[in-house]
Parts: structure tokens; sequence; C-alpha cells
């Protein structure tokens, strides 16, 4: 039976290339990011699931009154295998980012553009590589007439891109008992174009933006203000002394080590003959999971006393994002076995736990004491202009859940 659904899936490149045709064309932005919301490209997965034979469909929608349609939709869809007591999740996510300066694409974002194996437009691989694999192989499934081994769990979320506030996280608070414990849960919205990776744990994250305050005056008498950009510049400058205040490592991730990372700056003063009163600029921490973010701020704030007491002026702190990061998967976990084992039989590599710097939905479960890993062939090209995939990676990891449905 595994033979037949492989030799389906074979046959699915022009079917796959119809799909991304018609996701790709259908932007889900969500409010966020100035758009309306997801509910178009739902409406669409949804009539594309019944058309293929799927039945038990149930949507999880998460209220949300700036999206045009008053909610964020949430879609979970099931086909019943020989052990109801157990489903292979696939979770994919719905919503993209914005395409960036369309003159860096080749072609329009929406506008599905195949080379040979390449795949190009805007959502392509965010998430669509979490989307299509999943659909093609519950199409091959219930074509061929199947019992898979154990259910399929089909979960397309809303707001990824965001906070999944309205997607994963919505559901994970909402509606968990969806979940069982022995479940195998994917998340495929990341990976490495070598299939290898298995994401386990994710580090800790903070973005934090600081406003440094002095005097606004003009710049031919400097000494009647308090120069703002040249205190901002200084504590800049020492951000990076936060590598020598949390040295540790963990070669599980990559890199092995806590990050620090001064990143963007607002404008300050429009002309050139004043000196700024307020510079604000932005720090990016990745931080190994052991350590306490409250630590963290507090070396920075430490950092900002010395900046005050040198420069005369104040500064002030903004959290806009502060994550401690969820307990891992174990490396152990049967999801982990159970993946790397049907990534050796379809690509024939081996495949390993890592860490990640970079948040995943799968927190949502763990945090909820749910074995998930995050996992996808991909190119690791998320959010740049001319955005690709390929189509032998999505028939490929079609394959791969086949395999570890077909397997047990």
């Amino acid at each position: 039976m595994k033979n037949q659904i492989f030799t389906y899936i074979d046959s699915q490149r022009d079917a796959l290339l119809d799909l991304q045709r018609k996701l790709v064309a259908i932007p889900a932005l969500g409010p966020d990011n100035d758009g309306p919301g997801e509910k178009a490209k739902a409406d669409f997965l949804m009539e594309y699931m019944r058309e293929i034979g799927l039945e038990n469909i149930t949507e999880l929608s998460a209220p949300d009154e700036r999206a045009e349609a008053g909610y964020r939709p949430n879609i979970a869809a099931i086909i019943p295998g020989a052990n109801p007591d157990r489903t292979l999740w696939i979770i994919g996510h719905t919503d993209i980012v914005p395409p960036g300066d369309e003159s860096l694409w080749d072609g329009d974002p929406y506008t599905l553009r195949v080379e040979d194996d390449l795949m190009y437009g805007r959502g392509v691989e965010d998430d669509h590589a979490g989307i299509v694999p999943s659909l093609i192989l519950a199409k091959a499934i219930l074509e061929t007439g199947a019992t898979p081994d154990v259910n399929l769990g089909i979960m397309l979320v809303a707001d990824e891109e965001t906070g999944s506030r309205y997607g994963l996280g919505y559901i994970a608070e909402h509606h968990a008992d969806i979940f069982g414990k022995d479940d195998l849960i994917v998340v495929p919205d990341m990976g490495a174009p070598d299939s290898t990776q298995i994401e386990v744990a994710e580090k800790s994250s903070m973005w934090v933006k600081v406003s440094v305050i002095g005097k606004q005056c003009h710049a031919s008498t400097p000494l009647e203000g308090v120069n703002s950009l040249i205190a901002a510049s200084d504590f800049i400058t020492r951000v990076h002394e936060l590598y020598d205040m949390f040295p540790d490592n963990d070669d599980l991730f990559e890199p092995s080590v806590s990050t620090f990372e001064p990143t963007k700056k607002d404008a300050n003063v429009p002309n050139i003959n004043t000196i700024p009163g307020k510079d604000v600029f932005y720090i990016d921490a990745r931080i190994l999971p052991h350590y306490d973010l409250d630590d963290v701020m507090g070396a920075i704030k430490d950092m900002g006393a010395d900046i005050e007491m040198e420069h005369g002026v104040r500064c002030e702190y903004d959290i806009l994002q502060g994550e401690q990061a969820a307990p891992a998967t174990s490396e152990n976990a049967f999801v982990v076995k159970k993946l790397a084992e049907a990534v050796k039989a379809v690509y024939g590599v081996e495949a390993r736990p890592v860490g990640v710097g970079g948040g995943t939905v799968a927190a949502f479960l763990r945090r909820a004491g749910l074995d998930a890993v995050v996992w996808s062939t991909q190119e690791s090209n998320a959010h740049q202009p001319n955005e690709r995939a390929r189509v032998s990676h999505q028939l490929g990891d079609a394959k791969v859940y086949a395999e570890m449905l077909f397997s047990e």
C-alpha cells in the first residue's frame, strides 16, 4: 500500500503546481501586516479539501474584530486510521508576510513562476511547504483508498507571522483537547535543503526598544543641549558586552551561544543643524534557554545606567517581545525517532535533532506538554524577495509523512 501511495505522489507534479499557483494568488496578510486576514485563503483550502474527499473538517476560528471577517480562520481535518487513538498532525500556517520592495522581485510576487524544479512566489515556501505536501498526501490516501496505520491530521492555522495569538496559540488555549498525548506532531515551518534538521528546542527571545533622551538644541550651540546620538552610539557599541556576561555554549544550537545584536534604529532629527534630543534603537537577543530573561534585561539596564551617568541622558526601555523558551522536545521522543526513520527511508540521509534561535509555533504545544518537532525540506529563504521552493522537496516531504503513516 505504501508503494502505491508513493507512486501516486510521484504523479502529482502538475497538481502540486496548480495548487501552489492558486494559493500564491491569494495574499493572506493579517491585520498586523495591514491585511484583511486569512479568510479568503482558508475558504479556498476548505473547498479544496472537500473536493478531494476530506469530510471530517472542523473550524476553530479565533474572534478578531480587526479582520474583515471578524475572525481568524483555523482549520483541522482528519483522515481516520487503523489506530484511532493516535494522530500524525501536520500543522501549516495560511498567513504570509508582505512581499516588501517589489522592485527586488523578478516578477509579480503573487503570480507563481516555475523554472524546472523551482517555484517562485510569496508564500511558496513559507508556509505552503507546510500546507501543500499534507494535502497531496491526503489526496493520495483518499484516491487510493488506503487506510493509514494512524490518523492523518491536517491543521491550517492563522497568525503565525505575527505572534499566533489568533492561530495555534488560540487553539492550544481553547481547543487543547484536539491533541492526544500520544500524537505525533510535525510543524513544517523551517528546515534545511538536505532534510537533516529536526528542530526540538528554541532559544528564549527578547526584543528591546531603547530610548536615549537628552536635550535638543541648535548644532552651533552644543553646550546648550545633550546630544542623544552620541550617548545612543556609545550604548550600541557596548551591547556586545552581553556576549561575555552570558557566555555559555550548547551544541544543540547553531550558533551555540546566546546572541545579542543591535538592529533597527529610528530616525531622529530631520535636519543636519539640530542636535537630537532623542535617539531610539533596538536589540534582538536570542538567549540559551537556561538563562533568565530578567537577568538579561537587568544587565542591559545596568549598561544604560552607566550611559546615563557618563552622558547626562535618560534611558527608557520597552520590551516589545519577551519569550522564555518552552521546554524542549526530548531528543529521544517517539516523534523524533519516527521522523528520522522516515527521512532516512525517503531521502537516504541521517536527520538529527537541533535547536534554533528563532521562535516557532511548536512552543505552544511544548508548553502544553506535547512532543512537537519542526521539520521540512526547504531552501530556507523565507521573507526574502523571489521566495522559492522546490517541487521535488514538497513531493518528497509528502512521502516522508506517508512513511510515518504506513510503517508503524
